[in-house]
This record gives structure tokens, C-alpha cells and sequence, in this order.
């Protein structure tokens, strides 16, 4: 299991590891983008909640000439969600996958994992938690979409049908256009429960209203610390 495993910031749970969080970065970031972040959401001392950051394995990406960058999966021109890169897209969901079969070796079962990311990363996010085969903990889409939205069926999400899932996303959003997150969770609510879902007057990025909400969310309908 070892070998599918990325580098990764690791901050660790205070009090009793209970939760594990694994937050995957967007395009061209690593793992420490959103570290800082973690002691913003507001939660209690201890929490009991591991947080994870991989990063993500460098690859060229064709929309930034090929320059080779930490990327879940190329991208080849501004329709994002158009000529996909499949093999990309499935082998970060392997990753992901490989992280949390990682935390249920730490004692923490999926179940009590949340899987979550912002761009790239929350698309990755969303693809893999949905079509998880085990139930997770909680599934969180920041600023990103459903990538190969025609794979989603009932049975892919049989498991999570009723796994908490927090989308969010910017009004402004010039590289994830907000259409396309606003079908994306109308795709998702047709075959399983509705994402929460929040919009924020913001371009393509996080803010202090949104990092709020996440945390409540994870305070309440996870139940996370």
C-alpha cells in the first residue's frame, strides 16, 4: 500500500485520533497550501481530527505549455470539463484511495475519513469520494467540478448516497465557472442526497466566510470534533 502513496504535510490529531481529513491542493500548488487554514475552521482544542495534505505527482500540463507542475491530471484547453484526461483522473483517485485505506491501517476507518480538495483537488475529491466503495466520513468540493460526470450513476455512489458533502464555490470563479459547479451539484442530487451547497461573491480561491461554513459543517454534519 506503501508504494502508491504520495509525499504529504501531516498535521496530527490533537487528543485521540478519531477523524482523519484528507484535503488534496489544485493545480500546480502542494500540500501546504491549505495547512494554514486548518487552525481557521474554528474547532475545538481537540478535535481528534488528522489532517492530511499529499502532494500532488508532477506532471506536465498542456494548458501551461507542458510545463511540468504538481497536477492531479492534465489539462488540455480552458473547457476543463471537456477532452478529459481519464488515465490522470483515475490514477489521483487511486491515490486518494491509497490514503485512506492508510488512515483505516492507522485505526481510523473510512467512515471517518473526509475526503476533501479545492480545484483539481476537489474534483479528485468528488470523482473518488462519490465512487468510493466503502462509506466515508464526508466529502468536501471547493471550487471544483464532477470530472467524468457521465461515469456517475446509482450504483457508483451506492455507497455514499447519504455521505455529507460540502460544495462550495466562487460567483466570480474565472478558471471553474460557477455553471459548471452548479451542475455538477445538480448531477450529484439527482442520484444521491443533495450537496450542501454555498456561493460566495469570490473569483477562484478560498474566504473567511467559506472556511467558516466548512468548519460548522465539519463540527456538525460530519460530526468531526
Amino acid at each position: 500500500m506503501t508504494e502508491n502513496l504520495p509525499e504529504c504535510v501531516e498535521i496530527p490529531a490533537p487528543g485521540a485520533h478519531r477523524w482523519s481529513v484528507i484535503w488534496l491542493h489544485g493545480l500546480g500548488a502542494d500540500g501546504h497550501d491549505f495547512e494554514p487554514i486548518v487552525p481557521e475552521l474554528g474547532l475545538p482544542a481537540d478535535h481528534g481530527i488528522r489532517f492530511v495534505f499529499p502532494h500532488a505527482p508532477q506532471r506536465p500540463v498542456t494548458i501551461n505549455g507542458g510545463m511540468r507542475m504538481r497536477a492531479w491530471y492534465d489539462i488540455t484547453g480552458p473547457d476543463i470539463a471537456g477532452r478529459e484526461d481519464e488515465p490522470g483522473i483515475l490514477g489521483s483517485v487511486a491515490i486518494a484511495d491509497a490514503l485512506i485505506a492508510a488512515e483505516a491501517e492507522r485505526g481510523v476507518p473510512p467512515e471517518r475519513v473526509v475526503l476533501a480538495g479545492f480545484s483539481q483537488g476537489g474534483a479528485i475529491a468528488c470523482h473518488g469520494g462519490l465512487r468510493h466503495p466503502a462509506r466515508l466520513g464526508g466529502i468536501v468540493v471547493l471550487s471544483a467540478y464532477l470530472p467524468l460526470a457521465d461515469r456517475l450513476d446509482a450504483a457508483a455512489v451506492a455507497a455514499n448516497r447519504d455521505t455529507p458533502l460540502f460544495q462550495a464555490h466562487g460567483l466570480q470563479d474565472p478558471i471553474v465557472p460557477v455553471d459548471l459547479g452548479r451542475t455538477s451539484r445538480e448531477r450529484i442530487g439527482a442520484l444521491r442526497a443533495a450537496p450542501e451547497w454555498h456561493e460566495y461573491p469570490m473569483a477562484h480561491g478560498v474566504c473567511a466566510q467559506e472556511i467558516d461554513d466548512l468548519g460548522a459543517w465539519l463540527r456538525t454534519s460530519v460530526g468531526a470534533g
